[in-house]
Parts: structure tokens; sequence; C-alpha cells
């Protein structure tokens, strides 16, 4: 039996990075739960004080199949290298290396124009390309 889970994102800006991160990997903002057009209005409702009405915020998958990633403000920055990373898939299914090296270099480009950084370039080993990237608050991912 498997056990449902999220990701969660400690961060500075929760609205800018799953901004960042929708659009990145095709997910799109958590709507408000039914009976509310705003999270504003939902959080208000159940006595979230508008300070820390932006605390937090969600991303999920269209197809309700993959997992939700949640982002929550935190106070401290980051200071070293994540313990676990996203690696996305932009050539999944692609045998071909030349047409591999294309999609993913296609997506880096996509995604500096979304926010974020190239940290070290494309890289390849044992027949792998990938680029190790940098989310617009810091925390490492690759694109292969």
């Amino acid at each position: 039996m498997t056990t449902g889970f999220q990701l969660v994102f400690d961060c500075a800006d929760p609205d800018r990075m799953a901004g960042f991160w929708s659009r990145a990997l095709g997910y799109q903002l958590q709507q408000p739960p039914a009976g509310f057009d705003s999270w504003d209005a939902f959080l208000a409702s159940i006595g979230v004080a508008e300070a820390q009405r932006h605390d937090a915020s969600a991303i999920v998958d269209p197809g309700g199949v993959l997992p939700r990633i949640f982002f929550q403000k935190v106070p401290e920055p980051k200071v070293a290298k994540n313990r676990l990373h996203l690696d996305v898939h932009a050539s999944a299914g692609t045998h071909d290396p030349e047409a591999r090296r294309s999609l993913v270099d296609a997506a880096v480009l996509r995604l500096i124009a979304l926010g974020a950084t190239d940290a070290r370039g494309p890289m390849a080993k044992n027949g792998e390309y990938w680029v190790r990237m940098n989310d617009p608050e810091g925390n490492e991912f690759c694109v292969q």
C-alpha cells in the first residue's frame, strides 16, 4: 500500500514561489475551498489575521495525479545546499542524445525566463545530460 504525500518548500515568499513552480511544472494554483471566491475570504472566515494570509500557498497537478506542492513562509533564509531537490524531466521518454540535449536546453531557457538561474551550466555523464539550476529563492533543481 502506498501513502500519499506533498512536497513542502520553506521560503520567504510563498506566492512568488508558487507562481514560479506552477509555470515551471504545468501545475495550477490551488483553488480556495467550495463556497469561497478567494483564499483571502476563506482565511478570514476561519479567523486568520490579515497579516498572515500570505504565509502559505499551494499548487496542484491539474490532472490530480502528481503530488501537491506547498510553500510556507519561514523567517530564516536558505543558507546551505538542499538535501533534497527536484529533477524536472524535460526530455522524458526521449532516447536520442541530441534530441534530449535540445529539449533540456529549451527547457532551461524557458525556466530562466520564469526567474530561475543556471547554476553550473550543462553537465554530461554516462550518456545523461542535465543542467543544475536555482529557483528564484536559490533552491537547487536539475533539468534533464
